[in-house]
């Protein structure tokens, strides 16, 4: 295929760019390049003939019908988006912006490029719209998030990304756009700015300052290896059924003090301190995030029974892979924070 990605220098969006170049599809990556987004993590595909990549903002029409009538896709992946809880607290109106604003510019685009399209190739097209398992709010001790489930959004990226989803579907319906739609569980993995969590507790632990947890660490969330989630994206764009949402979770249900406490233990194996120390002695409780949901956890049937999909990593080793890769390329996050991110706690207010 020919895939258009959208946030392609981000987190998700540049090991997605990778394993599709791995799978032998072209692709053009547009990337406003925020904080976030890090040409840094393409190194390794720069000169591959079946890349191409424009900066631009999923706000600008004139810059995505641009990509549009230069890369002449037939598939859409859409990753771009602002997606930290804590910067949307403080910051509202930019997650609005971008994820709901840029999510309706894209559509429009879309859909003119696709009934440009001759009758023969209607058919060929694919929108996949990459969401969060956020959308649907907050779990009790019991139950699993399924397509079903209705949407509770209780933060402002949830609510952003809440309404994205509305508006993808809304295109599929109003205007035959032909969409599908995932919600995913917690990713984790190489390349992941140091915002969020688990490169947050790595490479604090590393520096040797105190791993922050909010409250008392009881939040539950399901983890997945973003290479998995990748391989997921590229199953439904290609097998999916169009109008359908896929949930996509790593079976990977844990409690965030027994993710650090687990993370602390590989660093233990793999890099032991000098003192008699562990690395979970710098474990420190701090205070919880306003309208925190206790528990998220996907119910990933669906992709599996109709897809045949089912993530690759185990309950451990897509942590201990993460470790290691922070280890091996201390350059990539080493210039991160040699810049203006400094760790900076947002989103307490």
């Amino acid at each position: 295929m020919k895939v258009l990605i959208t946030g392609g220098a981000g987190f998700i969006g540049s090991n997605l760019v990778r394993l599709a170049l791995q799978q032998g599809h072209k692709v053009l990556n547009i990337d406003k390049l925020t904080y976030a987004g890090n040409q840094d993590s393409l190194g390794n595909i720069k000169g591959d003939p079946g890349y191409q990549f424009i900066q631009g903002d999923i706000c600008d029409p004139d810059a995505i019908k641009l990509a549009f009538d230069r890369f002449r896709p037939n598939a859409v992946i859409h990753l771009a988006a602002e997606s930290h809880v804590d910067r949307s607290i403080d910051g509202p109106m930019d997650f609005v912006q971008t994820n709901v604003v840029g999510t309706v510019n894209l559509l429009q685009v879309a859909t003119d490029y696709w009934r440009s399209q001759p009758s023969t190739r209607l058919g060929d097209f694919r929108f996949l719209h990459v969401s969060t398992d956020e959308v649907y709010g907050s779990l009790g001790e019991t139950g699993a998030f399924t397509e079903a489930t209705n949407y509770d959004p209780h933060s402002p990226y949830s609510a952003s990304k809440a309404s994205s989803d509305h508006f993808v579907r809304a295109w599929h319906d109003t205007y035959g756009l032909p969409v599908l739609v995932t919600n995913c569980s917690n990713n984790y993995g190489p390349y992941q700015f140091p915002e969020k969590l688990i490169p947050v507790v790595i490479l604090k632990a590393l520096r040797g300052e105190a791993i922050p947890i909010y409250g008392k660490g009881e939040n539950v969330r399901d983890w997945l290896y973003v290479e998995d989630h990748a391989d997921a994206l590229l199953t439904v764009v290609t097998k999916g059924s169009i109008g359908e949402t896929y949930n996509i979770g790593g079976n990977n249900e844990m409690r965030n003090i027994d993710l650090v406490r687990l993370i602390c233990r590989i660093l233990d194996d793999i890099c032991p301190k000098e003192s008699e120390k562990t690395y979970a002695d710098q474990i420190t409780f701090v205070q919880d995030r306003p309208g925190h949901d206790l528990r998220y956890a996907i119910d990933a049937s669906k992709i599996h029974q109709e897809l045949g999909w089912k993530p690759d990593q185990d309950h451990e080793s897509g942590f201990r892979d993460t470790v290691q890769w922070y280890l091996d390329n201390q350059g990539w996050w080493k210039d991160i924070l040699d810049g203006a991110y400094r760790f900076d706690r947002l989103g307490s207010s």
